[in-house]
């Protein structure tokens, strides 16, 4: 079954669960099978992930991945000469800052005893795609309920799952968590392939509108850590952009130009950053919201406190202020 069909545990007592995939997802299915008296579960994964504790070293991760600092040590799109110049002089400190972050993650997760390292480096992989560590997983781990197993399924056979290496585990109910193909199957073609890049990338200004498409835009695109803001703030300035009440109204032309440039950051610079079609900002936030506060013409756009901006994450009530700073939308 398909995990978004797991939605009875009682399937699981006294089974022995097959999960296949390694992200949130799977070790949902994979905890809750546990925990509902499943004999024995298997975590089947391809390759392991960076996934995220709600706490690293005691201290919450919102305050470590979610911060303005934090977020200037990624490759981040159109920096000029100068910020370009300020990352190379600081890449040391960068290099050693996440390599920092790494070993916090294996100590405390014991990601080497469990041969769950992975090979890219935490700041090349960061996006809307890494996992938060599902509670009750590497306490399944220890205790022996869950195994995880890296390899896939080739097939099924008298109550086993195959894999590709041969090996063989007791298969009673498998649940397919692999993740969900993007689509919005709900627009025409013609439509569809004026927004969607043969390579699946969206052709996007501001994550949320297209040129050829004038008399339609999106509010959920701009996907990230803080989704709900996210959306809020794309919401205020669409809304503002139909009726060409932006400060900073976009030409065609500066649409279609910052667009390829997106496009050729995610392909050639960040490769991470085109998970989900490239429609995610994070690790971005801050970046992303300076934009679409700049365009609607905010003028306030940070905290009053230096330290709290930089190191503190993105405050819902805070950006609230910064749209009354706006001239105000109104309705045409």
């Amino acid at each position: 079954m398909h995990s978004s069909d797991y939605t009875d545990p009682s399937l699981a007592k006294g089974k022995q669960v097959v999960v296949l995939g390694g992200s949130k997802s799977a070790t949902d299915v994979a905890v809750n099978a546990a925990k509902n008296g499943a004999s024995q579960v298997t975590l089947v994964y391809r390759e392991p992930v960076w996934r995220v504790p709600y706490f690293v070293g005691g201290i919450n991760f919102k305050r470590l991945l979610y911060m303005r600092a934090q977020e200037l040590q990624f490759n981040s799109w159109g920096r000029n000469p100068l910020q370009k110049a300020m990352a190379a002089i600081a890449k040391p400190l960068i290099w050693a800052n996440f390599r920092g972050l790494e070993m916090l993650l294996k100590l405390q997760l014991g990601l080497n005893k469990w041969d769950m390292v992975p090979k890219v480096p935490i700041e090349k992989d960061i996006s809307c795609s890494i996992p938060i560590v599902t509670p009750g997983l590497f306490e399944g781990f220890k205790s022996g309920v869950i195994k995880p197993v890296q390899g896939t399924i080739d097939h099924y056979e008298d109550g086993q799952a195959v894999l590709t290496s041969g090996d063989k585990v007791g298969c009673d109910v498998s649940v397919l968590a692999v993740g969900w193909k993007l689509g919005i199957p709900y627009l025409a073609k013609e439509y569809r392939d004026k927004l969607i890049e043969e390579d699946g990338q969206y052709r996007t200004y501001r994550l949320s509108v297209n040129p050829d498409l004038p008399e339609m835009g999106f509010v959920g695109f701009n996907s990230s850590f803080c989704t709900v803001l996210s959306a809020e703030m794309i919401a205020n300035w669409l809304v503002r952009y139909a009726d060409g009440q932006l400060e900073k109204q976009p030409t065609d032309g500066q649409m279609r130009q910052n667009i390829d440039e997106m496009l050729d950051w995610r392909r050639d610079d960040r490769p991470a950053a085109q998970v989900y079609g490239g429609l995610c900002s994070a690790p971005f936030h801050f970046k992303h919201f300076d934009e679409l506060l700049e365009d609607i013409g905010a003028a306030k756009r940070k905290r009053s406190n230096p330290v709290a901006e930089q190191f503190s994450y993105p405050n819902a009530q805070a950006y609230g202020s910064y749209l009354k700073s706006a001239p105000q939308y109104l309705a045409q």
